[in-house]
């Protein structure tokens, strides 16, 4: 065993060495808090802590493994391994596992991720006889989950009378209906959704005493990672487990508190020393990852949040580079721009692809990075799109496996029960849908009694046949590992043959997919467990469904995949690179147009600012477009407020204009036309060319303009009877006079009745784009 508390800092070690009583680690952004978290955890093993006492709780299956290992190589053992290290959602589901009885479920109960669980609700709507177009189930299950994570059940909810207005204020009465009938069917169907594996371990602790005894000796030394990002259902469940020793010891950054939409609250971290007494604080703020220049923006930007936690982060790395700024006429320019950088950088300095993030604040700013991308042959990987276990090839199968492991589950046999057609339709199925409803049975004994229900000679046979055959592969589960059983199971019902006769491109794509699928199978089954022995009865199919269900976006993606990443703010939390974009800062698009009603709305959105900042190692550029079209207009953009609140001492503004709305005391000068073109804003218009400035010369001044690198527009002086004509039937062809680009033929004509474009070939200047709402033109013939 290394002597590892000669490798922590002091903040580090008064962590770490703290071993009993409540304790709050305030773990600024890039400060080592993985690191204190797992050196603490091999510290508590060092001291004679049994492995099997620690609980240690993750947001991401990722984090989990990373914190596993690393405890492992400091302690030079595998006593890791019995350590309960893991998500809520998995380490919950693992004890209710074994607990389910108590609350009626069955121990191999189905966990229904948000896919299968909106599927469960559009069936409950219309059974209800609502209109599923106004009762969407994706906004009714996000009220429902916003529920479960304030430990709101179904009774709750209907009899509170604020939550009951709110439903009708937006005209949806009736979910309080649908929140009783889906927890319902969910029970009938022996299967939670992701909330309720918070939401059914409270119940286990509140209601079974000697389940809360039991648990709270167990686990006598709680940690939790990213406290900040914890719902009052997390909470109340920490507060119980922790109630018996108050070992509870939590990691985490208000600063970094970002996800108030899943239900997290930053009350959590901010009160936490008032829910204990005797609490010790630790605040790390010393930063191993950014330069001092990007700490500078970054504590400078969080500073205006009144909601806080007060710290300052610092570093002994070098100062680096200030944070570039630049502005950019339209966000299909702004993408050019930043695949431009990319391609210039690794030349420039050697980066990788894997070196490079470009952030945003909403998916769909991504197609003009990707289309620009693409374009430039960059290799690339976007978070947040169809994920491989949402595809319906893959939850076809996995539906096949599903009702092997629990029959009861009645989303997953529907689903199946005619796939691959064997002559069981739609109406056989409603019909038994019936049947079991109103018999009180689950729709698995329907099929199972399927002569008793009076199904026509031909249907009754192919249920027949489907019922012996799930039969026969449920018999096979305690002799044969999730891989052979998946592969029989693949051929036996023809799904393999059906894709792989399918030659179109979808097909052969499909086909693919389900060979990924029965890949991911077969290294699931030859995994060893963490001490390398390969434990077959864990290898079993319902371990595997229940590891697919749990994983995150992120852990399904290779971070060392030499590509750049694409993803949300809220995606990046917790991931670091050497280049970061932050992209789209402008009014009403970060900050958010939906999340600047009130102050804390608008402190979160600046707290996302300040994780997409402290993203970046050694390079930041923040970037916004001038122009962008939302919802099918086209939108003129002002500079976010969170610029303005970065001391322009820190900025290098020589990109692209980067100009502030009150860069000089009078404000941006020139008219709208030059504010978008680079002019006003001071030195808007000299602005640098990509590359950097040119060694030759001193003086120079270079602009980027993209796509390439133009030069500089040569200055027109106006004739003396200038007045700007109206150019609202402007044709190709004619002859014009610009301001400053002085003339030209209009060559082609472009855009829409409302926001007409004109492409100009100046004599002196070449071809321009001009949009004629906002340019000046004069009309010479």
């Amino acid at each position: 065993m290394r002597d590892y508390i000669s490798e922590l800092n002091d903040r580090q070690k008064e962590a770490v060495l703290h071993k009993d009583g409540p304790i709050m680690i305030v773990a600024g952004a890039g400060s080592g808090k993985t690191k204190v978290l797992t050196t603490r955890i091999a510290h508590l093993l060092a001291q004679g802590v049994d492995a099997f006492n620690i609980l240690a709780l993750t947001f991401t299956n990722k984090a989990a493994k990373e914190m596993k290992e690393r405890v492992e190589k400091i302690l030079g053992n595998t006593n890791a391994r019995n350590l309960y290290i893991g998500t809520f959602h998995s380490v919950f589901a693992r004890v209710l596992r074994g607990e389910a009885y108590r609350l009626g479920y069955p121990s191999n109960f189905t966990i229904y991720d948000t896919d299968d669980a909106k599927g469960v609700l559009k069936t409950v709507i219309n059974e209800l006889n609502l209109d599923d177009k106004h009762y969407k189930p994706n906004t009714v299950y996000n009220r429902i989950s916003q529920a479960k994570n304030s430990l709101v059940g179904p009774v709750e909810y209907a009899n509170d009378y604020a939550i009951q207005q709110e439903d009708m204020r937006s005209n949806r009465p009736a979910i309080a209906q649908i929140y009783d009938a889906y927890a319902k069917r969910c029970f009938k169907n022996g299967a939670m959704d992701f909330d309720d594996l918070l939401i059914k371990m409270y119940e286990l602790l509140k209601n079974f005493p000697d389940a809360l005894h039991k648990f709270q000796h167990k686990f006598k030394y709680i940690m939790i990672d990213e406290y900040q990002d914890t719902n009052p259902a997390q909470y109340e469940i920490i507060k119980l487990l922790g109630a018996a020793h108050e070992n509870v010891c939590v990691v985490g950054d208000d600063a970094q508190s970002i996800y108030s939409f899943r239900g997290a609250t930053i009350e959590n971290i901010l009160q936490f020393q008032k829910d204990y007494d005797d609490v010790k604080v630790v605040k790390l703020e010393q930063n191993y990852r950014s330069t001092q220049s990007i700490l500078n923006v970054a504590n400078e930007v969080i500073r205006n949040n009144k909601g806080q936690i007060p710290k300052n982060l610092w570093t002994d790395n070098a100062t680096g580079e200030k944070i570039r700024l630049v502005r950019l006429m339209t966000d299909n320019e702004e993408g050019k721009f930043v695949a431009d950088t990319i391609q210039e950088q690794r030349l420039r300095n050697h980066y990788n692809n894997r070196d490079f993030a470009i952030l945003y604040r909403t998916n769909s700013q991504s197609r003009a990075f990707e289309e620009s991308l693409r374009r430039m042959g960059i290799p690339y990987t976007m978070y947040g799109g169809i994920s491989f276990y949402q595809r319906k090839e893959i939850k076809d199968f996995v539906a096949y496996l599903r009702i092997i492991v629990n029959p009861r589950d009645e989303e997953s046999l529907k689903r199946i029960i005619n796939y691959p057609a064997r002559g069981i339709g739609k109406t056989t199925i409603d019909r038994a849908v019936l049947a079991a409803n109103e018999n009180n049975i689950y729709l698995w004994e329907v099929f199972e009694r399927a002569r008793e229900f009076g199904f026509k000679a031909g249907t009754l046979e192919a249920i027949e046949n489907f019922v012996l055959m799930i039969r026969s592969f449920a018999s096979m589960q305690e002799k044969h590992n999730a891989y052979d059983l998946a592969s029989h199971v693949g051929k036996q019902t023809n799904l393999v043959k059906e894709l792989f006769n399918d030659k179109s491109t979808e097909g052969v794509a499909r086909y693919e997919n389900i060979q990924e699928l029965l890949n991911s199978i077969k290294e699931f089954t030859e995994r060893p467990d963490d001490d390398g022995v390969l434990e077959t009865d864990t290898k079993g199919l319902g371990n595997y469904l229940q590891q697919i269900t749990l994983l995150t976006d992120a852990d399904e993606k290779d971070p060392n995949a030499d590509t750049v990443k694409l993803m949300t703010i809220h995606a990046a939390k917790g991931l670091e690179f050497s280049c970061v974009f932050a992209a789209g800062l402008e009014e009403m698009l970060f900050p958010n147009a939906m999340a600047i009603n009130t102050r804390e709305e608008l402190e979160e959105e600046r707290r996302l600012f300040y994780v997409v900042i402290t993203r970046a190692k050694q390079r930041l550029w923040i970037t916004y477009a001038n122009t962008r079209y939302r919802f099918g207009n086209l939108v003129q953009n002002e500079p976010s407020r969170f610029i303005e609140e970065i001391p322009s001492e820190y900025l290098d503004r020589s990109f692209a204009g980067g100009g502030l709305r009150n860069q000089s005391p009078g404000g941006p000068s020139g008219s709208a036309y030059d504010r978008m073109h680079g002019g006003g804003f001071g030195s808007a218009s000299q602005a640098e060319k990509r590359y950097g400035p040119p060694p030759a010369k001193k003086d120079s001044r270079p602009s980027y303009i993209p796509p390439k690198p133009a030069a500089k527009s040569i200055e027109h002086v106006p004739s003396p009877d200038f007045v700007a004509s109206d150019t609202s039937g402007l044709q190709v062809g004619q002859k014009v006079e610009h301001q400053k680009f002085g003339f030209g033929e209009v060559v082609g004509m472009e855009g829409n009745a409302h926001n007409p474009i004109a492409t100009v070939k100046f004599e002196l200047n070449g071809e321009k784009k001009i949009m004629l709402n906002y340019a000046k033109l004069r009309i010479v013939e």
